[in-house]
């Protein structure tokens, strides 16, 4: 494939009102280490090298709500990340501080909550 004009997707970044915080647990969760640690600015490189992860302070941050209500604060984005074994992936994220949200679309699909509120799906297949 080519890539016009030199463009590509480097980055996926997630508000938060503790970036510190929150990269810690994505990088327990992926085995992935911190490139840039700031107050109010991490980052997450990807071993493999493809899309990493980063963490940027939001002073006002509101919780999103999953599954979305009316009038109460939507998600934005959410991660889907692939895993071997769905069973130890959702005990893995639980050790790691996700909670299972209670809401579950899919048979072959676990939605977890980060520790501020951001769902992320767990997937097989």
């Amino acid at each position: 494939m080519t890539i016009s004009h030199g463009i590509r997707l480097t980055t996926v970044t997630l508000n938060s009102p503790d970036p510190p915080a929150l990269a810690r647990f994505y990088a327990q969760l992926l085995g992935w280490t911190i490139g840039t640690e700031e107050p109010d600015w991490v980052t997450l490189n990807n071993p493999d090298g493809g899309i990493g992860i980063a963490f940027h302070i939001e002073d006002i941050y509101v919780r999103p709500v999953w599954p979305a209500k009316r009038d109460e604060q939507q998600m934005m984005a959410h991660l889907e990340i692939h895993v071997d074994d769905l069973e130890a992936g959702c005990a893995h994220a639980k050790a790691c501080g996700a909670t299972l949200a209670d809401y579950q679309p899919q048979d072959d699909v676990r939605v977890h909550l980060d520790p501020d509120g951001h769902p992320f799906c767990l997937y097989i297949g």
